[in-house]
């Protein structure tokens, strides 16, 4: 006799066992072994990029000085903490900092990368960038930045600029679509009319003048995508809500004196959103990619930042160093197909007329 997982008597905490659809869905999730591996992969590394001042860091994780316990991965501590003559925050790995710490009995533990993304290695044997070696796994750019550091943070600002995205411009669009098809008439035609206006709106010109005049930041480039990434939901949550808001158990719940808005979103919208999450994995792979192609052209994130798509133009800009433009090939190609891996997962396990034998 199996008992489900989510069904075992923990104390002091009762969980609800799956209803027989969920598990249906869970089975034929599992069952599509490529997206169910991917998604333990994907998840796997967006853990750890989450964690990236602990993985790729040019600070020690703890340090020890005349017998005290330093954290300079979390606390800023000035050289004059450790004998030195300046005020400013200590640089780790300068030599003579690493005398100071050493003469006076301590030692450092660092990350498994000593690098951050805007760390410059000083001590190259030839010119940046530099090729992959035992101290810069991936090699370096042409400023001479860790290739290994700037792919982890750029992986970790790029999976949460789309996760943001995606999250945002579904609620804006599953809000959109369903007062749309709910109410139908003269709202759906307007809105329809409106939407077909903004969509013509060429969104990449709109990002280029507006990077001309100001420096686009995360939030700034978060909030103009946002501008035209919520109508990619509205027909799907249009179409399920014209199909069902004439149903006898909406009829039924009009009947019994149920507001619109609590028909709409405790009656209707779990049926929609069978499609809303079908579609989702597949909204986080054109974010990332247009985050991606911006950053490639210039028009992303501020210069400096870690990106893929700035990793992908120097690599172009750098024929020369092949492994700039494989580094980032590799890793957008690898990104994007388990995310397209996980999409095709879960569109089997909404598929209803998909059953296990």
């Amino acid at each position: 006799m199996t008992m489900s997982f989510l069904s075992l008597p923990f104390p002091g905490f009762r969980s609800k066992p799956m209803s027989p659809i969920n598990q249906r869905r869970w089975r034929n999730f599992k069952a599509n072994k490529r997206g169910y591996w991917s998604l333990w992969v994907f998840g796997v590394l967006f853990f750890l990029s989450l964690f990236a001042e602990f993985i790729a860091n040019d600070k020690p994780l703890v340090l020890t000085y005349r017998g005290d316990l330093y954290f300079p991965v979390l606390v800023s501590y000035p050289e004059t903490a450790f004998g030195g003559d300046f005020e400013t925050e200590a640089d780790y790995r300068d030599p003579f900092v690493k005398d100071l710490i050493h003469e006076a009995g301590g030692f450092m533990i660092w990350p498994l990368v000593e690098y951050s993304y805007r760390t410059i290695n000083l001590d190259l044997p030839v010119p940046a960038p530099a090729p992959p070696s035992g101290e810069n796994w991936l090699g370096t750019d042409d400023q001479g930045r860790d290739v290994t550091a700037r792919l982890i943070y750029g992986f970790r600002i790029s999976v949460l600029f789309g996760l943001t995205l995606t999250a945002l411009s579904s609620v804006i669009g599953v809000a959109a679509g369903a007062v749309q098809g709910y109410f139908g008439g003269w709202t759906d035609l307007l809105f329809q009319r409106f939407i077909e206006i903004w969509t013509s709106v060429p969104q990449l010109y709109l990002l280029i003048i507006i990077a001309s005049i100001i420096e686009p930041s995360f939030w700034i480039l978060l909030g103009i995508m946002l501008l035209f990434s919520w109508v990619a939901l509205v027909g799907v949550v249009r179409a399920e809500f014209l199909r069902a808001r004439n149903f006898e158990y909406v009829n039924a719940a009009r009947a019994m004196g149920l507001s619109n808005s609590k028909i709409m979103f405790r009656h209707l919208l779990p049926n929609a959103m069978v499609a809303t999450l079908t579609f989702m994995p597949f909204i986080l792979n054109a974010s990332i990619t247009t985050l991606t192609s911006l950053d490639f052209l210039g028009f992303g994130l501020p210069p400096g930042s870690p990106s893929l798509g700035e990793l992908l133009q120097q690599g172009k800009a750098n024929l020369q160093a092949p492994w700039l433009g494989l580094t980032g090939f590799f890793a957008i190609a690898v990104m994007l197909s388990l995310l397209i891996f996980v999409g095709e997962a879960v569109r089997d396990a909404f598929d209803p007329r998909k059953v296990l034998r």
